[in-house]
């Protein structure tokens, strides 16, 4: 996967346990350790704000794009294509 989920780190930072955030930002142990894990594929931007609220942090700090051997970008269309 191309984006890489740091919340383990912003979580170690700011001295805070994911179950405490999770019952915070009013979503399940289960998909809060699941999108610490990134066992995701998507999230949904209400929690992702709820996050950085708690956390006082910006999107930023939280997930990292890292680009992916099996992406190309096809330039003279603009598209993305997938190998």
């Amino acid at each position: 996967m191309a984006i890489i989920i740091r919340l383990d780190r912003v979580l170690a930072d700011r001295k805070m346990q994911m179950n405490d955030l999770a019952e915070k930002v009013g979503i399940s142990n289960v998909n809060m350790s699941n999108l610490k894990t990134g066992k995701v594929k998507a999230i949904r931007f209400s929690t992702l704000e709820a996050i950085c609220l708690y956390l006082n942090c910006q999107p930023g700090d939280i997930l990292e794009y890292r680009s992916d051997e099996k992406t190309t970008i096809n330039k003279s269309e603009g598209e993305n294509e997938y190998l």
